[in-house]
Protein backbone atom coordinates (compact mmCIF):
# COMPACT_ATOMS: atom_id res chain seq x y z
CA UNK A 1 0.00 0.00 0.00
CA UNK A 2 1.31 3.43 -0.94
CA UNK A 3 1.64 5.84 2.01
CA UNK A 4 -0.44 9.01 2.15
CA UNK A 5 2.66 11.20 2.09
CA UNK A 6 3.56 10.02 -1.43
CA UNK A 7 0.20 11.16 -2.75
CA UNK A 8 0.52 14.51 -0.96
CA UNK A 9 4.03 15.09 -2.28
CA UNK A 10 2.91 14.28 -5.83
CA UNK A 11 -0.06 16.58 -5.42
CA UNK A 12 2.17 19.40 -4.15
CA UNK A 13 4.55 18.98 -7.11
CA UNK A 14 1.68 19.02 -9.61
CA UNK A 15 0.17 22.08 -7.92
CA UNK A 16 3.55 23.88 -7.96
CA UNK A 17 3.91 23.16 -11.69
CA UNK A 18 0.46 24.65 -12.23
CA UNK A 19 1.31 27.76 -10.20
CA UNK A 20 4.54 28.22 -12.16
CA UNK A 21 2.59 27.89 -15.39
CA UNK A 22 0.18 30.61 -14.29
CA UNK A 23 2.93 32.95 -13.15
CA UNK A 24 5.43 32.47 -15.97
CA UNK A 25 3.52 31.80 -19.17
CA UNK A 26 1.86 34.53 -21.23
CA UNK A 27 -0.51 32.45 -23.37
CA UNK A 28 -4.15 32.22 -22.26
CA UNK A 29 -4.46 28.58 -23.36
CA UNK A 30 -1.47 27.64 -21.20
CA UNK A 31 -2.96 29.62 -18.31
CA UNK A 32 -6.18 27.61 -18.54
CA UNK A 33 -4.22 24.35 -18.69
CA UNK A 34 -2.22 25.40 -15.62
CA UNK A 35 -5.41 26.14 -13.71
CA UNK A 36 -6.74 22.71 -14.68
CA UNK A 37 -3.48 21.20 -13.45
CA UNK A 38 -3.90 22.90 -10.09
CA UNK A 39 -7.49 21.68 -9.81
CA UNK A 40 -6.36 18.12 -10.57
CA UNK A 41 -3.70 18.37 -7.86
CA UNK A 42 -6.40 19.34 -5.37
CA UNK A 43 -8.53 16.43 -6.61
CA UNK A 44 -5.65 14.05 -5.95
CA UNK A 45 -5.37 15.40 -2.41
CA UNK A 46 -9.11 14.98 -1.82
CA UNK A 47 -9.00 11.38 -3.06
CA UNK A 48 -5.90 10.56 -1.00
CA UNK A 49 -7.45 11.89 2.20
CA UNK A 50 -10.75 10.21 1.39
CA UNK A 51 -9.04 6.86 1.04
CA UNK A 52 -6.86 7.43 4.11
CA UNK A 53 -9.83 8.39 6.30
CA UNK A 54 -12.18 5.81 4.81
CA UNK A 55 -14.94 8.26 3.95
CA UNK A 56 -16.60 9.25 0.70
CA UNK A 57 -16.68 12.99 1.39
CA UNK A 58 -13.51 13.62 -0.61
CA UNK A 59 -14.83 11.70 -3.58
CA UNK A 60 -18.03 13.75 -3.55
CA UNK A 61 -15.98 16.94 -3.43
CA UNK A 62 -13.92 15.74 -6.41
CA UNK A 63 -17.13 15.29 -8.38
CA UNK A 64 -18.08 18.93 -7.77
CA UNK A 65 -14.56 20.19 -8.54
CA UNK A 66 -14.59 18.28 -11.84
CA UNK A 67 -17.96 19.77 -12.74
CA UNK A 68 -16.70 23.29 -12.00
CA UNK A 69 -13.49 22.61 -13.95
CA UNK A 70 -15.47 21.45 -16.97
CA UNK A 71 -17.67 24.54 -16.87
CA UNK A 72 -14.59 26.74 -16.44
CA UNK A 73 -12.92 25.14 -19.44
CA UNK A 74 -15.95 25.57 -21.68
CA UNK A 75 -16.64 29.17 -20.70
CA UNK A 76 -12.95 30.08 -20.63
CA UNK A 77 -12.33 28.71 -24.10
CA UNK A 78 -15.41 30.49 -25.45
CA UNK A 79 -14.16 33.79 -24.02
CA UNK A 80 -10.66 33.16 -25.40
CA UNK A 81 -12.04 32.46 -28.88
CA UNK A 82 -14.17 35.61 -28.78
CA UNK A 83 -11.26 37.76 -27.62
CA UNK A 84 -8.92 36.22 -30.21
CA UNK A 85 -11.37 37.00 -33.01
CA UNK A 86 -11.51 40.61 -31.84
CA UNK A 87 -7.86 41.26 -30.91
CA UNK A 88 -5.93 38.63 -32.97
CA UNK A 89 -3.69 37.79 -30.00
CA UNK A 90 -3.70 35.52 -26.97
CA UNK A 91 -1.21 37.55 -24.93
CA UNK A 92 -2.94 38.79 -21.75
CA UNK A 93 -0.60 41.81 -21.56
CA UNK A 94 -1.88 43.10 -24.89
CA UNK A 95 -5.55 42.69 -24.01
CA UNK A 96 -6.85 45.90 -22.52
CA UNK A 97 -10.56 45.15 -22.94
CA UNK A 98 -11.69 45.72 -19.37
CA UNK A 99 -9.64 48.85 -18.66
CA UNK A 100 -11.30 52.25 -18.61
Amino acid sequence: MVPLSYYLILSAVIFAIGVLGVLIRRNLIVLLMSIELMLNAVNLTFIAFSRFLGSTGGQAMVFFVMAVAAAEAVIGLAIIIAVFRHRQTLDPQEMQLLKW
